[in-house]
């Protein structure tokens, strides 16, 4: 499976996400819709996209416990994504469970990943808040590994665990890396970040890229200088 660019489109509204889309009149994007777009304009949006020929991503980040983490991704594997997730944290007998329900009667599915530690959390944080004493990168190998014993794709995670993940896990596991910023742009609320560049030498599979794209002066010229740092 070769490297990707995936853009997150953080916006508020159909209209803002078309305006941004119709910038580009010849590439085949692949999109990241997350909570916001999501829950603003419903299921409809995903179909929109895809009528546009794009691939999604539906970052919506399921946690709860199995049985409803089953039956919600039931409902998402009719909307013809191409990748959705969950939190790892939500144990690998959820993790099995969101398996089995974004599976179709004929065994085909999206592919399924897990977020491990969010790019926003820093060690103090993660020790303070969430009373995790472990270093970063040993909790989120554990729980790629237990995403891997669950049956799933690959993870979410910082560049800076990518390598580690794909020596712990092998290479066919995904690692899906936000926190991708150019060297001479804003890090914004970003704490573990990476350059394209940089995510590509480390062994990112794919990495996700909003601001520095959607909110760059000429949103096609930075979507080709991201493709062209990191897939080469």
């Amino acid at each position: 499976m070769g490297k990707d660019v995936i853009i997150a489109c953080d916006f508020d509204s159909k209209a803002e996400l078309i305006k941004f889309l119709d910038k580009f009149e010849d590439e085949s994007l692949y999109l990241k819709v997350g909570m916001e777009l999501f829950y603003a304009e419903g299921p409809a949006i995903i179909k929109e996209i895809k009528s546009r020929g794009h691939k999604i991503f539906l970052d919506l980040k399921l946690h709860d416990i199995p049985t409803t983490v089953m039956k919600a991704m039931k409902v998402l594997s009719e909307l013809d994504v191409d990748m959705c997730n969950v939190h790892a944290a939500g144990t690998i007998a959820m993790m099995e469970a969101a398996i089995k329900g974004l599976t179709k009667a004929d065994g085909t599915r999206p592919l399924l990943i897990a977020v491990t530690q969010l790019t926003s959390t820093s060690q103090e944080r993660m020790t303070e808040d969430l009373l995790i004493d472990r270093k970063i990168d040993e909790v989120v190998s554990h729980y790629a590994m237990n995403a891997k014993k669950a049956g799933l794709d690959g993870i979410v995670c910082s560049p800076l665990e990518a390598g580690k993940v794909h020596a712990e896990c092998g290479s066919e596991f995904l690692t899906i890396t936000p926190g991708v910023r150019f060297a001479d742009g804003e890090v914004g609320d970003q704490v573990r970040v990476m350059t394209p560049a940089q995510a590509r030498e480390i062994g990112s599979d794919y990495i996700v890229v909003g601001r520095p794209i959607t909110q760059a002066p000429d949103p096609v010229a930075a979507y080709k200088r991201c493709v062209s740092e990191f897939v080469g």
